[in-house]
């Protein structure tokens, strides 16, 4: 399996896996979007808790030039962790989100 093969199959096993853990309160479900085409995938809340509407992405990654890019995270998954822990390198994963001089302070790549 070539790398950029393996770096697909290793965010949609994380993110399958995130999401199918129930969501502990109201009637919200996880859906998975997986656009394969231009390497974009996200975890969608969609739901009801109560009488208040839910509705948007709780993790987002792209992969771009060889290398994955966590974008958005709003859950407690450490998902850099956890590619690292399925063989990912480090450098590998960009953590999008974080203002680009400050990516030299963590212990993954920096683009």
């Amino acid at each position: 399996m070539d790398k950029l093969e393996r770096y697909r199959a290793a965010i949609q096993k994380v993110l399958t896996e995130y999401a199918s853990v129930p969501v502990a309160s109201g009637e919200i479900d996880s859906q998975l979007i997986f656009d394969k085409e231009r390497d974009r995938y996200q975890v969608v809340s969609v739901g009801w808790a109560g009488h208040r509407r839910v509705h948007g992405c709780v993790l987002h990654v792209d992969i771009i030039d060889e290398k994955i890019w966590i974008q958005h995270n709003t859950t407690e998954l450490q998902i850099g962790q956890e590619l690292v822990a399925i063989g990912i390198p480090r450098e590998d994963i960009i953590l999008g989100f974080q203002a680009p001089y400050l990516r030299k302070y963590t212990d993954f790549g920096v683009a």
